[in-house]
């Protein structure tokens, strides 16, 4: 009779919710509080207060932007940017025939940059070259997000504002129009709110791809694909398809009624970490508010309604706007169109993911988690 050692394991909750698998300098969620921070910064005070390029810096190196540091940091992010024109070029127009879509686009994309960079495996590169392709890679995604965008449409890049940072140029791509301060504004808070959220599932597979020591490009590509669930990084737009169905407020309750008893969730609201309100969502909330529009009253009426039903529904759940619905109406007041919501949140995580992979580098270790097998037994087969 054989005998199988097998490693002694421990059980872990679905989802590893609440399992503790790394340690972690870049960001914490601290989700019975309705708080998180970036590095030694609340995220929600650096979204309303610092430009994208600062939090970039804070999140990527560890440094806080000072008139003593910014210099040699935004130097490294110019020459990146640069260095990114002609490959974006060269690349969108290689992958835009085979992949209209703006995210299949962008998956594509990364690797093909690598290969026009000659980007090397994370485990063959020292500290700096690893911040080199990760900054290297982050700034050159809102351009190539930005130039699929049009291609899609049948339309050329347009011109880079010399004069104008990261997302002041990825909305003229975008919405072809030249960004007043308050747009830009509204969606650098947003960006700089969604940059990094803990170990989400994005996260924490770009950390799984980067402790195998594959190189940058494809630790994004891996973390992308996640994003791209409706359960993850996909549900701004589906926000406002709830909006869309009710008109007006009158309708409100009963549609939410319905939705609840045909057992759909009700996108834009709940959290797998928030026990409270959700710091993002107030953040947008607030945006929303100071810059209008004729959804923004609809909205708060959808929000209270959907709170209370919620309560009343699922009893003992703390169900709250997440961040994905005020986004929703903050792009949309952007002039972003839907089928960019998800694009849109990935050039924000994009800075995060790459502070994440930098982290992970360090550790030699793989993340290699165990499964417990519940199949059939061995058959026994007949001689």
């Amino acid at each position: 009779m054989t005998t199988t050692n097998r490693p002694t394991a421990i059980d872990a909750p679905r989802g590893l919710a609440g399992v503790v698998v790394a340690e972690t300098t870049v960001s914490d969620v601290r989700g019975a509080e309705g708080f998180y921070q970036y590095r030694d910064r609340s995220a929600i005070e650096l979204a309303e207060t610092a430009t994208f390029e600062d939090a970039w810096q804070l999140l990527v190196t560890g440094q806080d932007a000072t008139d003593a540091s910014r210099p040699a940091f935004a130097a490294r992010v110019a020459d990146a940017t640069t260095a990114a024109r002609a490959d974006v070029d060269a690349v969108v127009e290689a992958v835009s025939s085979v992949a209209p879509d703006v995210l299949a686009g962008l998956a594509a994309a990364w690797p093909l940059m690598g290969a026009r960079r000659s980007i090397r495996p994370l485990y063959d590169l020292d500290e700096d070259e690893r911040l080199t392709d990760a900054i290297g890679l982050a700034a050159a995604t809102p351009a190539l997000v930005g130039a699929l965008w049009r291609r899609s449409r049948g339309e050329r890049p347009l011109p880079v504002l010399e004069d104008r940072g990261v997302v002041a140029n990825y909305l003229h791509q975008v919405t072809g129009r030249v960004p007043d301060e308050a747009t830009e504004s509204a969606l650098t808070a947003y960006l700089i709110a969604v940059m990094d959220h803990g170990f989400n599932a994005s996260t924490f597979t770009a950390r799984v791809i980067a402790s195998t020591g594959a190189d940058a490009a494809a630790c994004l590509v891996g973390a992308l694909g996640a994003l791209t669930g409706p359960l993850h990084g996909g549900a701004p737009s589906r926000a406002l398809d709830g909006l869309d169905a009710v008109a007006t407020a009158d309708r409100i309750e009963p549609w939410i009624r319905g939705e609840l008893a045909a057992g759909r969730r009700l996108m834009g609201f709940g959290h797998a970490v928030y026990r409270t309100a959700d710091p993002r969502s107030e953040l947008m909330k607030r945006v929303a508010l100071r810059t209008g529009g004729p959804r923004v009253e609809l909205a708060l009426r959808f929000q209270d309604g959907a709170e209370r039903l919620l309560a009343e529904a699922k009893p003992g759940r703390e169900l709250h706007a997440n961040v994905e619905f005020w986004a929703a109406l903050v792009m949309e007041r952007c002039g972003i169109p839907r089928s960019m919501f998800t694009p849109t949140f990935a050039v924000a995580r994009t800075i995060g993911w790459t502070a994440h992979i930098l982290e992970q580098a360090r550790d030699p270790k793989i993340i290699r988690p165990s499964a417990r097998y519940v199949g059939p037994a061995v058959r026994a087969v007949a001689a």
